[in-house]
């Protein structure tokens, strides 16, 4: 502790002058928030072009405990960040950066990937809908349940059975991938899925979504539903769910649409 300490002691602490602030505030900080079954690292090939175009970028672990406590924990790095920002969800990401932007001024634009972006009172589950691969009658044939009893409860971990990872997640990556997004995924909570969503931040900041034409976990009638009442700007593109990983550059240029539109 005493060690903790000194070096505390030795942290600068000083106002950082305007022009510091100015020069380094110019260009938006894009954010980058994965959704579950995934982490930051699959946001890497999108990474490398945005850095390779001069983008300042970083990407989220978001911890999948709970709605509303991933997104507390996104609003307070968000909270750390001077200038303005561009904020970026896929999956269960879009449900986080909806409620964590609330309310956030330097928060420019917002892009949805494959995304949830839910209205006040909305849950993930619900918003999959009926047409979604991951909506049966039984979870236990799509999800491996941490712990295993049953039934469930709101703590219990969702992983995807390999069978549905192959199949449905992970489309349009090679076998090899595939696999390793199995073997390394992380699990959300059953509660965080079925969490209501707050005010959302769509209603006063300018939105983007990409809507990928062969997702099968949320069906592209559902992203064009929600894109449609978010009035955000569209773009359809030929991928499955992890579009990120499968079409990367397309994904880059729908975040440097927001970028540009947001820099104006």
């Amino acid at each position: 502790a005493a060690f903790a300490l000194a070096l505390l002691s030795l942290w600068p602490v000083r106002s950082a002058p305007a022009e510091e602030s100015d020069s380094k505030t110019s260009r938006p900080t894009i954010v980058l928030v994965h959704g579950a079954w995934a982490d930051a690292s699959s946001w890497s090939k999108v990474i490398t072009r945005l850095k390779e175009h001069g983008h300042t970028v970083v990407a989220l672990a978001n911890p999948l405990r709970s709605l509303s406590g991933d997104t507390a924990y996104v609003r307070t790095f968000l909270e750390t960040l001077k200038g303005p920002i561009v904020l970026v969800g896929h999956s269960y990401g879009g449900a986080v950066i909806t409620n964590a932007a609330t309310g956030n001024p330097n928060v420019k634009a917002l892009v949805y990937v494959n995304a949830f972006a839910p209205a006040e009172g909305e849950s993930a589950t619900s918003l999959a809908g009926p047409d979604s691969v991951l909506s049966v009658a039984d979870p236990t044939t799509v999800f491996n349940l941490v712990p295993a009893t049953l039934p469930p409860n709101p703590q219990t971990d969702l992983y995807l059975k390999e069978p549905t990872v192959f199949a449905s997640f992970a489309t349009g990556l090679s076998a090899r991938d595939k696999a390793l997004v199995a073997a390394t995924q992380r699990p959300a909570t059953i509660g965080a899925f079925n969490e209501p969503s707050g005010t959302p931040a769509w209603r006063t900041i300018p939105s983007w979504y990409l809507i990928g034409s062969k997702d099968t976990i949320i069906p592209p009638s559902a992203e064009r539903a929600m894109a449609k009442r978010a009035g955000s700007a569209i773009t359809d593109y030929d991928a499955g769910h992890l579009g990120l990983i499968s079409a990367p550059k397309v994904v880059t240029q729908g975040i440097e649409r927001a970028v540009m539109a947001s820099s104006r």
